[in-house]
């Protein structure tokens, strides 16, 4: 079980946003891991802390968490999961009151992370996955081979003599308003901090090289076309001390053959005749969990829409599923022989198929209105 996210904190729940930040100000700073240099548990606890601030820092977050807890976020890349270094210093330097370094590094504070010195973060990757409705209707893991560079065997780094491992060059300029100073990346490192001292022949100018690996990407239920997932530390390394950049997954939704998708919900056109329109019928029709058989009531009018609860796609922040909605169509016969003409023609007057809507009979507009209420 995930600890309370209040309880990480040292928190009660009717806590302010204002006594929330002082809080985690005051956990990141008991375990920052300047003060904690080799300090597993000081790290892991640090990690918990921000992991609690980015879901109680954020009005909107916090709503969902009091409501549903950790189940609100669940599904990597989302909500509060699986944050790294970077991704703390980079979203929540300024709660230590000193910023962060630009262009993807960072420094905490007093000193920085790391004894000072700039970490680059590598650059990320981008794939597109193609799901199927069923797969984005329960969840699935795929396993995507990605071609992403790594750090050479046999690459060795030394410091920077132009910034001195900081990553960055001062200058200072003469203007009419005095003196200025000014910072930018170290042009002999690109901001690494470090240069190549050794690398194999295969390697490029920074020490990498590619290669194909298979990663695994676990997929929530509940996904929609065009959203992206990111998969952290999957993708291209950083020379010297750098971190890895993202693998940043952009999802694509497959067309299903005859289920169409609308939000958490699902929609099916069932087509039926005349005979099974007036003496009922019992048909097979898809789910995104299998087939299922339903009964079609005696006398069903065209636009009768038969709601399946629970049917459609699981909520992404874990709202329940949506429902399956089966539209009965009656299908009119485009071409009638002679038999078939008489019949139609006695009937055309008998009283059973004058239409005789009754004032519990919905219309189509008013039919569509219950659908979404």
């Amino acid at each position: 079980m995930k600890q309370d996210y209040y309880e990480i904190l040292g928190l009660s729940k009717s806590a302010t946003a204002a006594e929330i930040k002082k809080a985690y100000r005051k956990k990141a700073i008991e375990f920052h891991p300047d003060k904690n240099e080799g300090d597993a548990h000081a790290e892991e606890m640090f990690k918990k802390a921000a992991e609690a601030y980015e879901v109680l820092g954020n009005e909107e977050k916090r709503a969902k968490y009091d409501r549903f807890g950790h189940q609100a976020f669940e599904g990597g890349g989302f909500g509060g999961g699986g944050m790294n270094m970077d991704d703390i210093f980079s979203q929540f330097g300024d709660i230590f009151g000193g910023g962060f370094s630009g262009g993807g590094g960072f420094s905490g504070f007093g000193g920085g992370f790391g004894g000072g010195q700039r970490r680059v973060k590598g650059s990320n990757l981008r794939i597109r996955v193609s799901l199927t409705l069923e797969e984005i209707a329960n969840g699935t893991e795929k396993k995507i081979k990605v071609k992403r560079k790594i750090r050479a065997e046999g690459t060795t780094y030394k410091t920077c003599t132009t910034c001195n491992g900081s990553g960055q060059v001062t200058r200072i300029t003469n203007t009419i308003l005095g003196r200025m100073q000014t910072a930018s990346p170290c042009t002999a490192c690109g901001g690494a901090g470090q240069i190549i001292d050794k690398k194999p022949v295969d390697a490029d100018a920074q020490g990498l090289k590619v290669q194909e690996e298979t990663v695994s990407i676990k997929i929530p239920a509940g996904v929609e076309d065009g959203m992206q997932l990111k998969v952290t530390g999957k993708g291209n390394d950083a020379p010297g001390n750098g971190v890895p950049g993202d693998l940043l997954v952009a999802i694509e939704e497959k067309a299903h053959p005859s289920l169409q998708r609308e939000g958490d919900n699902l929609h099916y056109d069932l087509y039926i005749s005349y005979s099974e329109a007036a003496l009922g019928a019992s048909r097979e029709i898809d789910t995104v969990t299998g087939k299922v058989r339903i009964k079609v009531d005696e006398g069903v009018q065209s636009g009768k829409i038969l709601r399946l609860r629970g049917k459609g796609i699981s909520n992404l922040n874990g709202y329940g599923k949506g429902d399956l909605l089966v539209h009965v169509n009656v299908w009119t016969p485009k071409a009638l022989n002679k038999e078939q003409r008489d019949f139609f023609e006695r009937m055309a007057t008998d009283e059973n198929f004058v239409p005789n809507p009754e004032k519990g009979d919905k219309s189509f507009f008013e039919k569509v209105k219950d659908m979404f209420s």
